[in-house]
């Protein structure tokens, strides 16, 4: 471990000895060689005193009364393996944590550097918010601090792209590749040690089997098995994601994961009501607005679309911004057989709605489109957005392998954007074959509204990317107006249009496995014009809530 963040020790120890608390007016230079403004403000603690009321404090509960007795023992094993996972998760993000909250005597300060797992403000671009920090390194603690993408490409390392692995340089400059389960033997145990203890409670065959499998999985790093075990199970009312994940905190080359978790409560009556929607995949999969090499592939129809609330956000989900729907598992080739889980966050996805999407559509919606904002709405578009993972091509038509390999670290923001406009593709299909209830212009305007909400996030990750993209292609084909009011109209048929030609766009993008095309779209669309941000700054000061920040555990659910 010491050996491993020797160089980010000694850089974070200089920006922590420069004054944590002093004024942040001087500017630092990034790896990139640009210079990044530091928060232009008197001090840390006027800083977070303007940016803490962005996150609206919820507590996920839930009825425990629908668990066996069995489950609710299960329960707080499985948040205490989470909690495991945040602990991994603040190692890759941020592992000099503890001296920097040991230097920080403000409250406010601690719960806002807890809230963006390190001293760079997540929903701000990554701006640091600690006097001397810089830019925040775009490999995370995932490889030496300074280390260029070309020594890394052409290093003759065997797992240079490994997602369980990170790699360290020694004394004499030497790069060698260490997995994950070695990295964190300790802590990995301990987690893998809580599942199994899980698994003899289980009463559920198949939530037995997959904690099992994937106890083991935390301590090899071969997450296979139990992925698929995952996928098989179906009568189960807990269920738990574990484990590292998603690659977005690896903005050097989106090869490497990191480690979250949720713990989940299935509503079996909303999972009824949407099992049936799978099963078209394949269907709509042919009337893709694409010619017909890039929509060869089938779509596997064993996935699930379930509904939970969830009681337990750890690590990477936790970050920033909240995940309100996941698509799992990520392994294209388990995709194809298997096809994935659907989860759709009930309990998180409502809040955000009435604490954060009704506010914003009434200052920013058009007056006559408002009564188009419906809960149900955005729930199907938050649904088939994920659903819509599934849909399009995992595989270049130019013989480049896998989309995601192709494209390196231009493939989240893409692939997020694909899902953004394909999901609306998918709600436009199922409305005119009668299989989804509304009215389109419910579904639209809801869109619409979800776009301004997300892009509040800003375009540091994948979906804010994604979102600019939506939004500066939809404006440019005159999908909707900014009236003279300052509010937003949609031209439903104009929307239509701009949903199938910005389909094809980006599964055009992603079958050619273009790099260099996707680098460009990204420069010239993932951008927050002008306008939009001072309507977004509206929104601000008019104190509409960001995102949400949770209060949650055993004692919130009134377990102790």
């Amino acid at each position: 471990m010491k050996k491993l963040y020797k160089a980010n020790i000694l850089f974070y120890t200089l920006a922590i000895s420069a004054g944590l608390l002093s004024a942040c007016t001087n500017t630092t230079k990034p790896s990139d060689g640009k210079t990044t403004n530091v928060v232009q403000k008197d001090s840390l603690i006027g800083y977070v005193a303007a940016r803490l009321p962005i996150y609206e404090r919820v507590k996920l509960t839930t009825n425990l009364n629908q668990l066996s007795v069995n489950d609710r023992k299960i329960l707080p094993l499985l948040i205490q393996a989470a909690e495991i996972m945040d602990e991994l998760y603040w190692k890759q993000a941020y592992p000099q944590r503890d001296s920097l909250l040991a230097s920080i005597k403000d409250e406010k300060t601690r719960d806002f550097v807890n809230i963006n797992y390190g001293p760079w403000d997540r929903l701000n671009n990554d701006k640091p918010f600690v006097a001397g920090v810089g830019a925040k390194p775009e490999g995370a603690s995932f490889y030496p601090y300074g280390i260029t993408k070309e020594e890394i490409e052409k290093s003759t390392l065997a797992d240079k792209f490994g997602a369980y692995s990170i790699i360290r340089k020694d004394s004499l400059g030497k790069l060698s590749v260490v997995p994950y389960h070695v990295l964190f033997a300790s802590e990995l145990q301990k987690a893998s040690s809580l599942l199994k203890q899980a698994a003899l409670i289980a009463e559920d065959e198949g939530l037995k089997k997959y904690l099992n499998l994937r106890a083991d999985a935390l301590v090899t790093d071969n997450f296979t098995a139990s992925d698929y075990a995952w996928l098989d199970m179906k009568n189960n009312g807990l269920d738990l994601i574990i484990g590292p994940i998603e690659n977005y905190e690896d903005k050097l080359f989106n090869a490497r994961t990191s480690y979250e978790a949720y713990v989940l409560i299935k509503d079996k009556e909303w999972s009824k009501r949407l099992a049936k929607y799978v099963k078209l995949l394949p269907e709509l999969q042919k009337n893709l607005p694409v010619p017909a090499k890039y929509k060869t592939e089938k779509p596997g129809t064993d996935s699930e679309l379930n509904a939970y609330d969830v009681v337990y956000y750890a690590g990477d989900c936790n970050a920033g911004s909240k995940t309100i729907a996941v698509n799992l598992p990520n392994d294209e080739k388990i995709q194809q057989e298997k096809g994935t889980r659907r989860s759709q966050l009930k309990n998180a996805m409502q809040a955000k709605f009435d604490k954060i999407l009704i506010p914003i559509s009434k200052e920013l919606i058009d007056a006559e489109q408002q009564k188009h904002i419906k809960f149900d709405a955005f729930f199907a578009n938050v649904m088939f957005h994920e659903v819509a993972h599934g849909l399009g091509i995992k595989k270049t038509v130019t013989g480049k392998g896998f989309v995601r390999v192709a494209l390196k670290e231009q493939y989240s923001w893409l692939e997020e954007g694909k899902a953004d406009v394909l999901g609306l593709y998918m709600v436009t299909g199922l409305l005119k074959k009668g299989e989804l209830q509304g009215d389109i212009k419910d579904y639209y305007t809801t869109f619409m509204a979800g776009i301004l909400r997300s892009v509040r996030f800003g375009v540091s990750e994948a979906h804010g990317k994604a979102n600019m993209q939506c939004f500066n292609y939809f404006k440019e084909k005159g999908a909707f107006e900014r009236t003279a009011k300052g509010t937003y109209k949609v031209n439903f048929d104009k929307f239509a249009m701009a949903m199938n030609d910005l389909s094809a766009f980006i599964i055009t993008l992603q079958g050619n496995g273009d790099k260099a095309a996707v680098e460009k779209a990204q420069k010239a669309m993932a951008i927050i014009p002008a306008e939009l941000q001072s309507d977004l700054d509206r929104l601000t000061r008019k104190n509409i809530p960001v995102d949400l920040v949770f209060e949650q555990g055993v004692d919130v659910l009134g377990m102790k």
